[in-house]
C-alpha cells in the first residue's frame, strides 16, 4: 500500500487551519459594518437595562417598540438600497400622506378597503417615478428633486383635503385591519411582521438577485456599471417606486394604528428613518451598505427616546442624539473610506 508522504502529513493541518482563520478574519472584514452595528445595540441596550431595570426587564416596551419602530422601519430598508446606489429621497413624509389621501378617498367613495389599499400605493407608486423621472432622466440631483416634491404632494394634500382629517374607525373590526396593525396572539403587533417580510425581501433583492449587484455597482462607480452594461436611469427609477410603495404603505400603517388620518401626516419621521440608514452603517458617498445594519439601528433609533426618559433624563436629548448619531455615523464613515483606499 502506498503511504501518504510525510510532506503532505505534515502540511495537512495547516491546510485545514489555515483557511479556517483566514475565513474567519474574511468574513469580519466582510461584515464589519453588522458586527459593529450588533455590538452597539447590545452596549445600548446594556446601558438602559442598567439605567431602568424595570422598564428594559418587562416585556412591555419591547411591544411598544414593536408597534411604533416599524412606522420608520419599513421606509429605512428601502431608503438603505437608494442611498447605496448614490441617491436620496428626502420626499417621503408627504408620500406617506399623498397615499393615504388617496386611501380615504377611496375609501369614503367607494367603500372598498381593497380598493382604497390599491389607491394609496397607486399613489405612492406614482410619486416615486416622478422622483425618479426627474433624477434619473432629468439629471436634477436627487436632493434638490425631492426637497421640491416634498413640498409639492404635501400641498397636494393639504390643498385635497382642505387640512381636515378623516376617521378611519369604521375599519377597526375588518380583516383588513388585523391584518396590517393587530395583534397576533394578542402579544405581537403586525407591523413589526411586515418589518420583517420587508427586511428579508429587500435583504434577497440586495444581496441575492442581479438587481442588488447593480445598484452596489451603480453606488460604487456609475460609468463602470454604464460600461458593464446597467441601465442605470431604469435602477435608479425602480429604487425611486419601490420608496415611494413603501412610504405609502408606512403612512397606511400609522394611519390604522391610530384610526385617524391626518394631513400633516410623516412629519416627524424624516429625521429618524435617515438616521436608521446611517446609523446602520450605509455610506452616504454610495456603494456600501446593508439591510441588516438599518434593520438593528431602527430599533437602536426607536429605543433612545423610551431610552432616556427612562433613565431620568428629559425628551428635549432625543433630538440632540439623533443629530449626533448622524454627524458621527457619516465622519466615521469618511474617514474609514479615506483609511482604506
Amino acid at each position: 500500500m502506498n503511504r501518504p508522504s510525510s510532506r503532505v502529513d505534515a502540511g495537512e493541518p495547516a491546510a485545514i487551519n489555515a483557511p479556517a482563520g483566514a475565513g474567519l478574519a474574511r468574513f469580519g472584514r466582510q461584515h464589519a459594518l453588522q458586527i459593529g452595528i450588533l455590538a452597539v445595540a447590545l452596549v445600548i441596550w446594556i446601558v438602559f437595562v442598567i439605567g431602568a431595570p424595570s422598564t428594559f426587564l418587562s416585556y412591555d416596551i419591547y411591544q411598544a417598540f414593536m408597534s411604533t419602530t416599524p412606522f420608520f422601519a419599513v421606509m429605512a430598508l428601502p431608503l438603505t438600497l437608494l442611498v447605496i446606489a448614490g441617491e436620496i429621497d428626502l420626499s417621503f413624509p408627504s408620500v406617506m400622506a399623498f397615499g393615504m389621501t388617496a386611501f380615504s378617498f377611496t375609501l369614503v367613495y367607494r367603500g372598498s378597503l381593497l380598493l382604497a389599499f390599491l389607491a394609496a400605493e397607486v399613489a405612492g407608486g406614482l410619486a416615486g417615478l416622478v422622483n425618479g423621472v426627474i433624477v434619473a432622466r432629468w439629471g436634477i440631483p436627487s436632493l434638490v428633486a425631492t426637497i421640491g416634491t416634498q413640498f409639492f404632494w404635501r400641498g397636494v394634500v393639504l390643498v385635497t383635503t382642505g387640512g381636515n382629517g378623516v376617521s378611519l374607525l369604521p375599519t377597526r373590526e375588518t380583516l383588513f385591519y388585523t391584518t396590517m396593525v393587530g395583534r397576533v396572539l394578542g402579544l405581537i403587533p403586525a407591523q413589526m411582521l411586515w418589518t420583517i417580510f420587508m427586511a428579508v425581501f429587500m435583504s434577497l433583492l440586495l444581496n441575492r438577485h442581479r438587481f442588488g449587484a447593480h445598484v452596489y455597482l451603480v453606488g460604487d462607480n456609475i460609468e463602470s456599471a454604464r460600461l458593464m452594461g446597467v441601465n442605470v436611469p431604469q435602477r435608479k427609477m425602480l429604487l425611486f417606486v419601490i420608496m415611494g410603495l413603501a412610504a405609502a404603505f408606512a403612512g397606511l400603517l400609522v394611519s390604522l394604528e391610530v384610526t385617524y388620518f391626518w394631513p400633516t401626516l410623516g412629519d416627524g419621521y424624516l429625521l429618524t428613518t435617515i438616521a436608521s440608514v446611517f446609523l446602520g452603517g450605509t455610506s452616504v458617498f454610495g456603494g456600501t451598505g446593508s439591510t441588516l445594519g438599518t434593520f438593528v439601528a431602527c430599533f437602536i433609533i426607536g429605543a433612545i427616546n423610551a431610552g432616556i426618559v427612562a433613565i431620568g433624563l428629559t425628551g428635549f436629548w432625543t433630538q440632540l442624539i439623533y443629530g449626533l448619531i448622524i454627524v458621527v455615523s457619516v465622519t466615521l464613515q469618511t474617514v474609514l473610506s479615506k483609511k482604506l483606499t
